[in-house]
């Protein structure tokens, strides 16, 4: 995994934060500008600084070091049965449309001698989805870091969203569900191990 996945460069960021007026309020006041909005009646006057502050926040996976959030939380243990956390809820933008898309992703893995902190899985989840995304790439991306950062036997990462682009806009399809998966080591090459996943999540969907 490369440096810009691990750790986004900051200094456009920083150079914005720190130069007063952040950038994305000039580009939101101009966009309602560009739509036939007049920026200055009263409903609108606060909003490019309330766009800002939003997109600060959405986009904030960015900042965040994904090793400091690994590094403290890896584990030597001889456990070797498969661990599953399903149900994470995740919310992202999709870098096609700039619209969100949310759902719950779904990871399970087989140790081979270290185990990842269970609350660090959330939290990467959460680095990846925070982000301009596409489902499929996040979901790639969730498994290789816990593959590279434990070396289990197999890693795998299920994610069902809903996107708005699709809702909102072109075929507007509001019941429409996409699932992506990410299979790794026993899980791609062992189909017990595949179906038994699948079960996990099944279980804990069902509640």
């Amino acid at each position: 995994m490369n440096q810009t996945e691990l750790k986004a460069p900051m200094s456009l960021r920083e150079e914005a934060a720190s130069s007063g007026i952040d950038p994305i309020q000039t580009i939101t006041r101009d966009l309602l500008l560009q739509i036939g909005e007049d920026p200055g009646r009263q409903g609108l006057i606060k909003t490019p600084e309330r766009v800002a502050r939003a997109w600060r926040f959405l986009t904030r996976g960015y900042d965040q070091d994904i090793q400091r959030i690994i590094n403290n939380a890896v584990f030597e243990e001889s456990c070797d049965e498969m661990v599953v956390v399903t149900n994470i809820d995740f919310f992202s933008l999709c870098e096609h449309h700039m619209l969100p898309f949310y759902g719950k992703a779904h990871v399970g893995y087989i140790p081979q001698g270290r185990v990842i902190g269970l609350s660090k899985i959330p939290r990467l989840v959460e680095v990846f989805s925070r982000r301009l995304q596409l489902q499929e790439r996040m979901t790639q991306q969730i498994a290789k870091i816990i593959e590279d950062a434990i070396h289990p036997m197999g890693v795998a990462v299920v994610t069902e969203a809903q996107h708005f682009c699709m809702m909102m806009r072109g075929v507007e399809k509001v019941n429409s569900n996409t699932v992506a998966s990410a299979m790794r080591g026993v899980y791609r090459k062992n189909r017990g191990t595949r179906e038994e996943f699948m079960e996990f999540i099944h279980r804990g969907t069902a509640k």
